[in-house]
């Protein structure tokens, strides 16, 4: 990492009106070895560090991947309008929070999709890392751009701009995208040869190996796999076993105040209700609880490691829990 970066950037926080947004630093935070880690991932969060550091995904996913011996995550957050000015004048790179080195340094640029408003912030946080918009011209010297979370049930808006989107939860494909990953790289395919290899995976969409055609009103008439070894369907990843499944109880503490300032216990996922209203409702389907056990034990867990005197029980309609009587008894 080039020390002039560091200090500019410690310079550009004497400016701004939340520097804790870009400090990083927060208890929890995992710095790891740049030069051990075959395979560096910046997680990409496109709204402000506030919102972001309210998402339970993000922690999750932190905490999966930083867990390998053999990968890193590091946090970055779409920057304030002050910090974007002073970056763009200054000439300074977008830089992730753990070890304030640039976006475009990273082998995987791996945003979340949550919401639509989001995009362009998306694309603006490419600009400002450097890093090429468009797949389809996208050098090998840039990180591969993937994309995941509900938006990417409805991939074609923004499928030009991404190398891959991953359908559906993310817990295990994570691992699998990185496995495949760290092969392609040692027997040399390149990022071609990478994208063919991950399009096999469940729950991957590769959209430069699909056309998509059109009806006359802009719906989607249909998709065509263009190569024989592609699916012509793309499954939806579903995480079976949520009692099995990882749960960081040991999340990054934000150093400024959150939207959702407090302990996160995901209590179950999906919903009975159907609302048609609902995306989440449908996308996380079925419904799929955490045993009572486990969820004491992860509440105590996170309230130990954080320092937190609230929880939230987090679901689509917490209501519905089959044993939140006992729950909230034993919390």
């Amino acid at each position: 990492m080039e020390e002039w970066l560091v200090q500019e950037i410690e310079r550009l926080l004497r400016q701004v009106e939340k520097p804790g947004r870009y400090a990083g630093g927060e208890y929890n935070a995992v710095r790891k070895n740049w030069d051990e880690a075959k395979v560096k991932v910046a997680f990409a969060f496109p709204d402000l560090y506030e919102v972001g550091m309210s998402h339970l995904g993000l922690q999750i996913l932190y905490h999966i991947v930083n867990q390998r011996q053999d990968a890193l995550l590091e946090r970055v957050f779409a920057p304030g309008p002050d910090m974007e000015a002073l970056l763009r004048v200054e000439g300074i790179p977008l830089f992730t929070l753990e070890s304030r080195r640039p976006v475009r340094d990273f082998d995987i640029l791996a945003f979340t999709l949550q919401y639509e408003l989001t995009y362009t912030n998306v694309l603006n946080m490419m600009e400002l890392a450097g890093v090429t918009p468009v797949a389809a011209v996208r050098g090998d010297d840039e990180p591969l751009v993937i994309g995941g979370g509900p938006c990417a049930f409805n991939p074609e808006p923004i499928a030009a701009f991404f190398d891959l989107l991953v359908i559906g939860e993310g817990e295990e494909v994570i691992h699998e995208l990185l496995d495949v990953y760290l092969r392609a790289r040692q027997e040399g395919k390149g990022r071609a040869g990478f994208l063919r290899d991950a399009a096999r995976i469940a729950g991957v969409y590769v959209p430069s190996f699909y056309e998509v055609d059109y009806l006359s009103n802009g719906q989607v008439a249909g998709v065509r796999p263009l190569l024989p070894d592609i699916p012509p369907r793309v499954t939806r990843r579903v995480v079976g076993d949520l009692d099995a499944a990882p749960f960081p109880v040991r999340p990054v503490v934000p150093s400024i105040e959150a939207v959702h300032d407090r302990g996160m216990l995901e209590i179950f996922r999906g919903c009975t209700r159907g609302c048609r209203f609902c995306q989440a409702g449908i996308i996380y389907r079925p419904v799929r609880e955490k045993s009572l056990q486990r969820l004491v034990s992860q509440g105590d867990a996170l309230i130990r490691h954080t320092g937190y005197g609230e929880l939230s029980l987090s679901s689509l309609s917490s209501v519905d829990y089959s044993q939140l009587c006992p729950l909230v008894d034993r919390l």
